[in-house]
């Protein structure tokens, strides 16, 4: 399947100024896949080293000598290493001593040799005992498939044209077929082993399982590498459901066991995070730029990593999201907002917040920071949409710039707000970062107040 941090993956193994890569990201989102399909498809060879469990992996960063540790390879795997030529993987590098540390080393004595590693929760096991190449690295992060790499997978380029382009014309003729594949995507979620079985079999059983065994691996991950916090982080894992089944989805301790304490389970957030597990957006006191100063660190909303994963933790029965529209009415925007986010997430320079007033009832569901702009989102699941909360923030907040609500209905431009259909979340903010590099300030518009 077709990964969109394909093409970073080339503009890295192009780059003059390139250092080993670390590829970072939760398990089972395609790292290694596509690292090796990197390798096979932009280099004349690739050799893989899969550090688990694997002696002579852990035998070969018994020094630094860099030089030693290429001839230990090339014997081991009877291939010969090529500067310029040759990709080397190294997955799972944190599971052996010195494997990270030994990353400086090669940006310092091989600069011209392509090293590529990843490895599940590398984020957190890197601080551990070992020191980082801070510097001598670069790094991508790797998230679920997006909702247009799954139309990719499902084989409709036109579509996914139409989209890229916001050709809103076009998306309505598609109507159909966009809701159909954007129920499957709400079940499926957006893990690539998931995604392949079901549009294979169309399976709903062993998809669901699929993501099941993920959960479960992801609850093991946290078991093995902390043990003095494992209990907490589980429990707020296992919260995550009900916390976003809530009409307000800010983050209540109270629901992870009663009396429940921030500095009993802030270090178990963070974890999770650092992890990739869970996203988490923090309320933004006063919309104005950059928003990073008016945070409220106190206050903020967690949603899970991939909404295929969000149902198969809230045990929502297959038949209820892919038949009618229940996915969409029901579940209080639950999965809508989870989706939204997902999609944003992997879109450079988009700077992720939500907005509440603190003795009001005022609340938006995302503050997003991006093109030297400030765009407030309101996320509706249905058709039948008020958008009352966003109304009055544009009318009191804003001088310039629209609103831009994201729900069921297709295009609407008014004069302070724009709709887009859910389905157009990605490309709407990709062709807003490419056309304004990410730096452009939105044109002025009279005051609304």
């Amino acid at each position: 399947m077709e990964r969109l941090i394909y093409n970073k993956l080339l503009q890295w193994k192009e780059s003059e100024e390139r250092k080993p890569l670390i590829l970072l990201g939760a398990r089972q989102v395609g790292k290694t896949y596509i690292l090796k399909q990197f390798g096979q498809q932009a280099f004349d060879s690739c050799i893989y080293i899969n550090c688990h469990n694997n002696e002579f992996a852990a035998s070969i960063f018994r020094s630094f000598d860099i030089d030693r540790i290429i001839t230990d390879i090339e014997r081991h795997t009877d291939k010969h290493i090529e500067e310029g030529k040759t990709l080397l993987i190294f997955d799972e590098i944190q599971e052996v001593y010195n494997g990270i540390a030994s990353l400086k080393y090669f940006c310092e004595d091989k600069p011209g040799l392509h090293v590529a590693v990843a490895g599940s929760l590398l984020g957190l096991t890197m601080h551990q005992g070992e020191s980082f190449p801070v510097g001598k690295v670069d790094m991508l992060f790797m998230y679920p498939m997006t909702f247009m790499e799954y139309l990719k997978a499902c084989g409709k380029p036109a579509i996914i044209n139409a989209l890229r382009e916001n050709d809103w014309r076009a998306i309505e003729l598609e109507r159909e077929y966009l809701e159909n594949r954007l129920r499957e995507y709400y079940f499926t979620g957006g893990m690539p082993e998931a995604v392949g079985e079901f549009i294979r079999t169309g399976n709903t059983k062993k998809t669901r399982q699929i993501q099941l065994n993920i959960i479960d691996a992801y609850s093991r991950d946290i078991s093995k590498h902390t043990k003095t916090e494992a209990q907490r982080i589980h429990q707020v894992w296992e919260s995550i459901p009900a916390q976003l089944a809530k009409e307000n989805k800010k983050f209540i301790f109270g629901i992870i066991k009663k009396g429940a304490r921030a500095a009993q389970f802030e270090m178990a957030v963070q974890w999770l995070v650092d992890a990739g597990l869970i996203y988490k957006v923090e309320r933004c006191k006063a919309p104005e730029l950059p928003l990073k100063f008016y945070v409220d660190n106190a206050a903020f909303k967690i949603y899970l990593l991939d909404v295929g994963l969000l149902a198969a933790m809230s045990q929502t029965e297959p038949k209820d999201i892919l038949l009618g529209n229940k996915v969409f009415s029901e579940f209080k925007g639950a999965f809508s907002e989870n989706y939204v986010l997902q999609q944003l997430k992997p879109i450079s320079g988009v700077n992720t917040y939500y907005f509440s007033k603190d003795n009001s009832q005022l609340e938006i569901d995302f503050l997003l920071q991006c093109a030297g702009r400030i765009i407030p989102v309101e996320v509706k699941s249905e058709e039948n949409v008020k958008s009352k909360s966003l109304h009055t923030f544009v009318d009191n907040h804003m001088n310039e710039g629209k609103g831009l609500r994201i729900s069921m209905k297709q295009h609407i431009e008014q004069d302070w707000m724009e709709n887009i259909p859910l389905c157009a979340t990605a490309p709407y903010f990709e062709k807003i970062m490419s056309e304004n590099n990410g730096y452009t300030v939105n044109p002025q518009q009279p005051n609304r107040k």
